[in-house]
């Protein structure tokens, strides 16, 4: 082998070392986006996503204007337990005073819809938060004797009940508002009996046990549990489950 063939390797083998040139950031930074948004749109479609808190309903667990995050992962295996806070869809006769949210304007409509698959803007959709109070083959019903909701004949233990009118016993044919006293109901299987923690504010089952489904919401609904206020910061926190039904 000559001196210049033996050369010639040599000078390959330090050229084929060479690393390479690393490219400027701004060129892999559209990459970088694309592989976030395929990340964001996995977690909002098979995960959870934030929402928004907008009325007084489940005062004083959640408040208007907390920001929650809700997980679907928990209900992949099983159902909504009595106790949980759920947040679900509307079925139909819940929806009749509810506008939508995107703008009238196409374009736009289309950006919000958009971002809404990434879970940068809330779902064009009626979605509600409440907590089950009664599962599928139960019986729910208003009041015993000390007026306390009863499911399957047995009253049940809600330390989180905010605003509840006052129970009047001993009076004969005391006046109640609507939601006060209700049922029996028995809640079909699949679906869920719902009430919120701020019993005088909020429009749940017992407003609409003239509906085709008696007040109940159909399990298919259900978007995801409740777990965590994550804003404002001092709202922050664990949102948790308590099963009011007696063991």
């Amino acid at each position: 082998m000559s001196g210049s063939d033996d050369e010639g390797g040599r000078r390959r083998r330090r050229q084929a070392k060479k690393p390479k040139k690393q490219r400027p950031f701004w060129q892999e930074l559209p990459v970088l986006i694309v592989i976030a948004a395929v990340i964001a749109a996995l977690m909002v479609s098979f995960v959870g996503r934030p929402y928004v808190i907008p009325s007084q309903s489940m005062e004083e667990t959640l408040q208007i204007g907390d920001r929650i995050y809700v997980q679907k992962v928990s209900y992949y295996g099983s159902d909504p337990q009595p106790g949980d806070v759920v947040v679900f869809v509307g079925p139909p006769s819940w929806n009749t005073r509810y506008q939508s949210i995107r703008s009238d304007n196409a374009v736009v409509r289309g950006v919000q819809n958009f971002f809404s698959f990434f879970g940068l803007v809330p779902p064009d959709e009626n979605d509600l938060v409440k907590r089950v109070i009664a599962v599928g083959g139960q019986t729910v019903q208003c009041c015993d004797a000390q007026g306390r909701v009863m499911v399957d004949g047995k009253p049940l233990d809600e330390p989180y009940v905010e605003n509840d009118y006052r129970w009047l016993p001993g009076q004969q044919n005391p006046t109640y508002p609507a939601g006060r006293v209700f049922g029996p109901v028995k809640v079909p299987e699949g679906h869920l009996w719902v009430m919120g923690d701020n019993r005088n504010q909020s429009a749940d089952s017992r407003a609409h046990v003239g509906d085709e489904l008696q007040g109940t919401v159909p399990i298919d609904n259900v978007r995801g549990k409740a777990v965590m206020k994550i804003w404002p910061p001092n709202r922050m926190g664990l949102i948790r489950s308590q099963d009011p039904q007696p063991n």
